[in-house]
């Protein structure tokens, strides 16, 4: 695979955020299938008549060009890909919120082609209406995967046991689940709800429930307590 010092040339991506750079560009963090998060440079993108203005969209399938060896490439050239139906309204808002938890916890230049798949099918799904949360629950387990964060979900972080589905536990976020926890974060929740989320499987409301209560103490456990913007958005649209 050719590295990042390389030019690149047609380089699936999708744009993540776009920042104001000086008076006509902008600096584009996208995700990339071969190269993970790449921040690119878009010289006079902001122009009225720059040819990349109105490709450089989020939620898009794109192929990008860029140069460069530094940690802020120079984006060559854009192409829009098509195929993606267009998200609005609380489907919309999920899609910035799967954008913000991957600038503030995927590193750059971490190379990552599944997740960049799971990426895509979960903006497929959000756009063909699958129901949010469950869409929401399975990317962010993946995430925590792809990071080295694995969930422990079929076994007691104690013992090794194999979970009992009905067991309670308590979920202790740099630990896994036990039967007993002194810990004041830990999270508590049905052995079941472990089981189904290891099979991502959230047609049991219970599970569904559980579930994003565990997601939201691991996320924000490895965001050091930082608050997301997009959640209390989409809490207030009482869609996470």
């Amino acid at each position: 695979m050719a590295t990042l010092e390389r030019p690149q040339d047609n380089q699936a991506a999708f744009v993540l955020h776009t920042y104001p750079y000086r008076e006509t560009s902008l600096i584009v963090e996208t995700l990339t299938q071969q190269f993970g998060r790449v921040a690119l440079l878009a010289k006079g993108a902001r122009r009225p008549r720059s040819a990349v203005r109105g490709l450089l969209m989020a939620f898009q399938p794109l192929t990008l060009s860029w140069f460069g060896k530094r940690e802020l490439r120079t984006l060559k050239n854009a192409e829009w890909q098509g195929g993606q139906p267009l998200l609005a309204g609380s489907a919309l808002m999920c899609g910035f919120y799967l954008n913000e938890l991957l600038l503030k916890l995927l590193p750059r230049d971490d190379p990552h082609p599944q997740l960049f798949l799971h990426y895509q099918t979960t903006l497929r799904e959000l756009g063909e209406g699958i129901s949010q949360s469950v869409v929401l629950r399975r990317f962010e387990k993946r995430l925590m995967q792809e990071l080295g964060y694995a969930l422990m979900l079929e076994k007691d972080a104690q013992d090794d046991a194999p979970i009992e589905p009905q067991t309670t536990y308590f979920y202790e976020l740099d630990r896994g689940p036990v039967r007993q926890s002194q810990m004041q974060n830990s999270v508590q929740l049905r052995g079941k709800t472990l089981l189904d989320m290891a099979q991502d499987d959230y047609s049991d409301p219970a599970t569904l429930a559980q579930a994003k209560q565990l997601m939201r103490a691991l996320i924000g456990h490895h965001l050091g307590g930082e608050n997301l913007q997009t959640r209390q958005l989409l809490k207030d649209l009482q869609e996470l």
